[in-house]
């Protein structure tokens, strides 16, 4: 072998290598796109984790995640979702219906995975159930239809208070509606209802303050964004402030407050992270049927009840998928 052909043998061999892990494909990376604030290990995000790694994804091994928070204001949506098109995100994942309404809105061609307490087909989201169409798929469940019945509980337990509040933020894609069904809903069993408003976590020392001067026997807290990323910190606040509570999440009554009535907070966005896996993997979403979330539970908080000089009635115990003492 001559010289000059054993040099350029060695130099192909050093190449070689390199060349190949340029032409690696690089890691996918899916955009998140929820209503809250980062935190250092906010629940919807350590279930959606969970999912991911159940279709065997692990954040920062094989795949990234882009995060984007909208801080609680629903008009920062159409911004974040177009920032996530622009950098080419290989899936987003929608918490929330703004989210999700932003997310459609800004591409069609890139899959989205959305989580939503609304019927996707009546909001006009996907074509159907079975065989969503487009580009997007997720998760929907049954917690903001639920609110009568929240009311309809506390009450059962705090009977001798006529005068309620419910707590929603005006900016929420639900505000107006809920708060409706809910006025239907007191009207219907005799009760006052006050509608007081939290658009961030800054607000909910004036709510307390509030629920103190109009004498509110007992609050019902909405379903919105700013709420169900802080199920721990409510419920200790109504425990502090001694306020009869119902919420929809476990996490809440565990906190120490009264009581939930509601889906699960993390199975919806578990199932939002088994999705995206399933589609970085090669399905199409228009192939991948809306997950209905329908499973609902009742937790009551013995100890807060008994803090609050309430008794719980037996009826509601038998009824109550877990009694926290």
């Amino acid at each position: 072998m001559k010289r000059r052909e054993f040099i350029t043998l060695l130099g192909g061999a050093a190449v070689w290598p390199l060349a190949a892990r340029a032409q690696q494909p690089a890691m996918p990376v899916i955009g998140w796109l929820g209503l809250g604030s980062p935190g250092p290990n906010p629940p919807t995000v350590r279930a959606f984790r969970q999912g991911l790694s159940e279709a065997g994804y692990v954040e920062g091994r094989n795949v990234a995640i882009e995060y984007r928070w909208s801080e609680n204001q629903n008009d920062r949506f159409p911004a974040l979702a177009a920032d996530l098109v622009r950098r080419q995100v290989t899936v987003i994942a929608a918490a929330g219906v703004s989210a999700t309404a932003a997310a459609k809105a800004a591409t069609t061609t890139i899959p989205i995975v959305f989580n939503m307490g609304l019927d996707p087909v009546e909001r006009g989201v996907v074509a159907s159930l079975n065989r969503p169409g487009g580009n997007l798929t997720g998760v929907s469940n049954l917690n903001v239809e639920l609110g009568p019945k929240r009311l309809e509980l506390i009450h059962e337990l705090v009977p001798t208070a006529t005068v309620m509040a419910l707590l929603v933020d005006p900016t929420g894609p639900n505000a107006v509606t809920v708060s409706r069904d809910m006025q239907t809903a007191a009207h219907t069993l005799g009760l006052q209802l006050h509608v007081l408003h939290a658009s961030s976590e800054r607000d909910f020392d004036t709510v307390f303050a509030t629920l103190l001067q109009l004498r509110a026997g007992s609050l019902v807290i909405g379903n919105d964004g700013v709420f169900i990323n802080r199920p721990e910190q409510l419920g200790a606040l109504t425990a502090r402030h001694a306020v009869p509570t119902v919420f929809q999440y476990r996490e809440f009554a565990a906190a120490g407050g009264l009581m939930s009535y509601g889906g699960s907070l993390s199975e919806p966005l578990r199932q939002v992270g088994v999705y995206a896996g399933r589609i970085l993997k090669g399905e199409k979403p228009a192939d991948l049927p809306v997950q209905q979330s329908t499973k609902v539970e009742l937790f009551i908080n013995l100890t807060t009840a008994k803090a609050l000089g309430l008794t719980v009635p037996l009826a509601l115990l038998t009824r109550a998928d877990e009694v926290i003492e």
